[in-house]
């Protein structure tokens, strides 16, 4: 079942160990400091729970649109509208974060919306 407009896919809930859905948990909420903390849950867990695998790429992925989307704050900042990109990706990290961790904690994996899918 997916959640039209919101971003998200769902799988059944059950169809991973309360222990996959506890690390994809982290690999969500370690982005809230930064791209290190789900690579690293990602690269210890990937072999492991597939579950981890999925969330923690999707997590990874969101953390590197959000350093691209700094990165581009950084550069228009001078034009003072950086500083509007920055508050609203700051903002938006926070809370698709925070989401995204409570969908895999639930065990449904989570999509985060507007990112670049890079590591497949």
């Amino acid at each position: 079942m997916s959640e039209a407009g919101s971003g998200s896919a769902s799988t059944p809930v059950g169809s991973s160990t309360p222990e996959e859905r506890t690390w994809a948990m982290v690999a969500h909420l370690t982005g809230l400091i930064g791209f290190l903390g789900p690579l690293i849950v990602w690269l210890i867990q990937k072999d492991k729970m597939p579950f981890v695998d999925d969330q923690g790429k999707e997590s990874l992925n969101f953390q590197i649109t959000v350093l691209i989307g700094y990165l581009i704050g950084g550069v228009t900042s001078c034009f003072f509208v950086g500083f509007f990109i920055i508050v609203a990706v700051m903002i938006g990290s926070v809370v698709l974060c925070i989401i995204g961790g409570v969908k895999a904690n639930q065990g449904i994996a989570y999509r985060y919306p507007l990112t670049l899918r890079i590591i497949k």
